[in-house]
This record gives C-alpha cells, sequence and structure tokens, in this order.
C-alpha cells in the first residue's frame, strides 16, 4: 500500500490549533480533542484575546465560535484569511443556518462544523484541511485569491529562487542569474518545497501552477 495514505499524530507535533469559543467547556472539550491528536492547542474567549494572541504566535487551524453573522466575527474572519496567509478556519455554529453558513464561506472559513459535534468528522476535516497546499481565500472586489500554504513563510532570496525554477531554469543557470553557486540554489530550493509542502519538483510546479 502506498505509504502517502497513512496519516500519522507525529506529523501535527508542530502544529498549533487555536479554538475561539465563549464557552470554556467547548475550548476544554476540543482542546483535549486535539491534544490526543498530537496537536498544540490553546484557547480564547473572545475576539480581542484571540488577535493578541496570534499575533504572538501564528495558527495552523482556527476553530472559531462567536455569532457567524456578527460584525467582530466576521472581522475576525477577515484578519485570519490576511494575516495567516492559507490557515484553514473552521466555524462552530450552535444551530443549522445556511445563509450564516454562506456567509462564512464567502468570508474565506474552511467548513461550518454546526453542534453537537461529531468530533471524528471534525478531526477528519481538519487533517484534510492540512494536507491541502492551496486554499481559497475570501470574497474580495468580486473575486475569490487562491493562497499557498507556507508561501508567506518564504524569504524573498526564496522567493527569488522559486521564480526561477518556475521559469524553467536549471540550478546551474539559476545561480548565474542571482550570482550564487547552484548547491546553494539547491538549499534553497529544497527549503522552497518543505515551506509548501512539495513532495518533488513535479509537486512544486502543481502547486505553483494551481495558484
Amino acid at each position: 500500500m502506498n505509504q502517502k495514505l497513512f496519516y500519522h499524530s507525529y506529523h501535527n507535533r508542530d502544529r498549533l490549533v487555536h479554538i475561539v469559543d465563549g464557552d470554556q467547556g467547548t475550548c476544554e472539550a476540543l482542546g483535549v480533542l486535539f491534544r490526543l491528536e498530537g496537536f498544540q492547542t490553546v484557547s480564547s474567549v473572545d475576539c480581542d484575546e484571540f488577535i493578541t494572541k496570534m499575533e504572538h504566535k501564528a495558527p495552523d487551524v482556527v476553530i472559531l465560535n462567536l455569532e457567524i453573522n456578527s460584525r467582530p466575527t466576521l472581522d475576525t474572519l477577515k484578519r485570519i484569511k490576511s494575516s495567516c496567509i492559507g490557515t484553514p478556519v473552521f466555524m462552530l455554529a450552535d444551530n443549522k443556518d445556511v445563509q450564516a453558513a454562506v456567509t462564512a464561506m464567502k468570508f474565506g472559513a474552511t467548513d461550518v462544523i454546526t453542534k453537537p459535534i461529531d468530533t471524528e468528522r471534525f478531526v477528519r476535516a481538519v487533517r484534510d484541511a492540512l494536507r491541502r497546499d492551496v486554499h481559497l481565500g475570501a470574497i474580495q472586489g468580486g473575486r475569490r485569491p487562491v493562497e499557498i500554504r507556507g508561501f508567506n513563510q518564504l524569504t524573498p532570496r526564496e522567493r527569488q529562487v522559486l521564480q526561477l525554477i518556475s521559469n524553467g531554469q536549471s540550478n546551474k543557470e539559476a545561480g548565474r542569474d542571482l550570482g550564487i553557486s547552484p548547491r546553494t540554489i539547491e538549499v534553497h530550493r529544497a527549503r522552497v518545497m518543505e515551506k509548501l509542502g512539495a513532495r518533488n519538483t513535479a509537486d512544486l510546479m502543481r502547486i505553483v501552477l494551481t495558484s
């Protein structure tokens, strides 16, 4: 069987799930759930506390359970999507509300999970979101931008290398253009692939072309 099909909890050990919910019991329950899956977790009871903590450490996943149609919640969702490129945001809803769910998705939410929470489905949805390299952002001016997970982590030099590789240049050609050795290009290339979650050069090109 293809080993890529397996998913192990140790993949999550450096990933932070930030839970935002006014109910402390929900924060604790979800915190336990995701820590059992190997994630780091932190919680906030309101948007202001979340933003303060987010500025200290950017989350890999956000679970946001506030009034979906409220202005503070939507503003927080927009801020997450603009500050944490490619970070999946899961909205929690106390009731099924189709219009609220549509609104949340328009603002860039990955999914809306209705209580009572199906924990197995929820964890699976988070895993699937983290496997994806490319995410859709919130609609802006009638268009929905594409967000590439990890792209904001690239250094200026890594972006240059990615651009040259995308143009089909070899390590030697890229090194000549940038005034550095082919070996240094290879090091930058490896770091780019790691940050963007690319398994090989073909996978890296798929990510770039998809964007």
